[in-house]
């Protein structure tokens, strides 16, 4: 099998330098770029499986890199965000980023967040994603069934709309907002009190512990994720 092709987006030659050594060392293809305009370009000519992609970029920003590959491609693709993008990486998430990573980050994590990614991205190619098990938790799509351990759990309409599209999107990071709007509609964008309440009674209904989740996934002031094996 020919190696996955990343492209690696990112105007600092020294980070450029050490992700390439890296990704090489583990078998990626490594494609680089380093405005966001030169990114977008080498995507149409020859797409790579997953872009890794830094939000402060010299010509447009990340989020409008984003946007533009999102308006043709589901390609999976990784952000990079300095501790002081908070507001950036959310705006990139919300245009349909994967996930993302905040400088200094860790090879090691960064090559498992790209492994799930990429999972996720093949799943969705070959099967349509229709039945997603996580655990003894089974989310049903195309019967609009959840099951726990074999047993069928009653959910509430949003319960279940929003766990439907937490798996649909599953291993991403959904924001909040994204969440909300998607789920409920527009104008409930501000509605975090209410979709936390939503999130703790699923997680009553579908995890073993639900002070200790680790299938609905809470991602610290951006939003949630669901779990992937």
């Amino acid at each position: 099998m020919s190696a996955p092709r990343v492209l690696l987006v990112d105007d600092e030659p020294q980070i450029l330098r050490a992700l390439r050594v890296a990704l090489r060392a583990n078998g990626y293809d490594v494609e680089e770029a380093m405005a966001g305009e030169p990114a977008l370009e080498a995507v149409a000519v020859r797409p790579p499986e997953l872009i890794i992609l830094d939000l402060a970029l010299p010509d447009i920003d990340g989020v409008e890199v984003c946007r533009r590959v999102r308006e043709w491609s589901r390609i999976p693709i990784i952000v990079l965000s300095a501790h002081d993008e908070d507001e950036a990486k959310v705006r990139a998430l919300d245009e349909g980023a994967d996930d993302y990573l905040t400088k200094p980050f860790s090879v090691p994590e960064l090559l498992a967040r790209m492994r799930v990614a990429l999972r996720h991205a093949a799943a969705v190619a070959e099967t349509g994603n229709q039945v997603v098990r996580v655990g003894d938790v089974e989310i049903d799509l195309a019967r609009r069934i959840v099951r726990r351990g074999g047993r069928e759990v009653h959910l509430t309409p949003t319960e279940y709309g929003l766990l439907r599209f937490l798996a649909q999107h599953a291993g991403r990071v959904i924001t909040h907002g994204h969440l909300l709007r998607s789920v409920l509609g527009v104008g409930y964008d501000d509605a975090t009190g209410s979709l936390r309440v939503h999130i703790v009674s699923l997680r009553k209904k579908l995890e073993a512990d639900p002070s200790q989740p680790t299938l609905l996934i809470t991602e610290p002031g951006v939003g949630y994720r669901l779990r992937v094996e």
